[in-house]
C-alpha cells in the first residue's frame, strides 16, 4: 500500500500537518472559538477533549476547510486547508444513514471520488488501492456485505479504510470509539499504531478523558478557548480541568497520586 500513497498537491517537507493562529470562529455572534493557536507535527496522534459546545466539532471543521474563519490563519504542511484532498474525516457512525443499501467495497472505493472526479471510473489502480485498504483494517471477508449489517467496529474499521483510500495523510476521528466493545476498541487502536508508522497524523475527539492519558501523545483541552496543549500529564491537571468541566467533572486521587476522572454530562454527545 505504501507504495501506491502519493501526494495530490506537494507539501512542504518542514513544515507541520497543521498550524494554526489565533482561530476565531463565530455563529451568531458568539464564538464557538476563541483565539486558538496550536501546532501539530506529521505522525502525531492528539486527543481533542472538553465538555459538550467546547468547539471540537467546529475545530475539525476549520481544519477539513469546509468552516470559514471569522479570525486567525491555519495552514496544513504549509498550505490552506482548501487546497488538500488529504485531510480525511471518520464521522461518528450515529451521523451515517447505515441502511443505504451499498456493500463494504463500495463504501470503501467512496475515498477514491476525490480523486477520480466527475464521470470517471475506477481504474485498476483505484481497485487496487481499495482491496489493500481493506486488508489493512481488515474487512476483506466482509466486502460484500451491507454497511449496515457489520457490528459497530466492524463499520468503524470500514470507515478508516474509507479515509485510507482517500490517501489521508491527516486524519479526523469524532468520537470513533463510542459506543464499542473493549476488542474493537483495541482493534482501532491497533490500526491507529500501524498509520503512525506509516506518518499519518491522526486528531481524535473524545469523552473519555482515561483512554485519552492513555494512548495519545497529546491532548488538546479545549473549551472555546485552548486552555491546555501538552503531554496528558502536564494538562489533565484538577485546575485545568475544573476550567473545561466546572462543576460537572468529577475526580478522585488513588493511593499512588493517580488521578480519575469521570465526565458526569458528556455521553457522546455533539458539539
Amino acid at each position: 500500500m505504501q507504495t501506491l500513497l502519493k501526494q495530490y498537491h506537494e507539501h512542504d517537507a518542514g513544515a507541520p500537518s497543521i498550524a494554526a493562529e489565533g482561530l476565531v470562529v463565530r455563529y451568531n455572534g458568539v464564538r464557538a472559538l476563541d483565539d486558538v493557536t496550536f501546532s501539530v507535527d506529521p505522525g502525531e496522534r492528539v486527543a481533542v477533549v472538553g465538555p459538550n459546545g467546547a468547539g471540537k466539532s467546529t475545530l475539525f471543521k476549520v481544519i477539513a476547510g469546509v468552516l470559514q474563519l471569522n479570525g486567525g490563519r491555519i495552514t496544513l504542511y504549509g498550505g490552506s486547508p482548501e487546497r488538500h484532498i488529504c485531510v480525511a474525516f471518520v464521522p461518528q457512525r450515529t451521523q451515517v444513514d447505515l441502511q443505504f443499501p451499498v456493500n463494504v467495497r463500495d463504501v470503501v472505493m467512496m475515498g477514491r471520488s476525490g480523486r477520480l472526479g466527475l464521470l470517471r471510473w475506477p481504474r485498476r489502480r483505484d481497485r487496487r488501492l481499495v482491496e489493500e485498504c481493506m486488508a489493512l483494517v481488515n474487512v476483506s471477508d466482509l466486502a460484500e456485505r451491507r454497511i449496515g449489517e457489520l457490528s459497530g467496529g466492524q463499520q468503524q474499521r470500514v470507515f478508516i479504510a474509507r479515509a485510507l483510500a482517500q490517501e489521508a495523510q491527516l486524519m479526523l476521528m469524532d468520537e470513533p470509539l463510542n459506543g464499542l466493545d473493549v476488542n474493537s476498541q483495541e482493534e482501532i487502536y491497533g490500526i491507529l499504531d500501524e498509520l503512525r508508522g506509516r506518518g499519518v497524523t491522526v486528531l481524535v475527539a473524545t469523552h473519555d478523558l482515561g483512554q485519552a492519558a492513555r494512548c495519545f501523545d497529546r491532548v488538546m483541552l479545549l473549551n472555546r478557548r485552548l486552555l491546555g496543549f501538552g503531554s496528558p500529564k502536564d494538562v489533565f491537571t484538577p485546575e485545568l480541568l475544573g476550567q473545561a468541566y466546572g462543576d460537572r467533572l468529577r475526580m478522585s486521587e488513588l493511593p499512588d497520586g493517580a488521578l480519575i476522572w469521570s465526565d458526569t454530562c458528556c455521553n457522546g454527545g455533539h458539539d
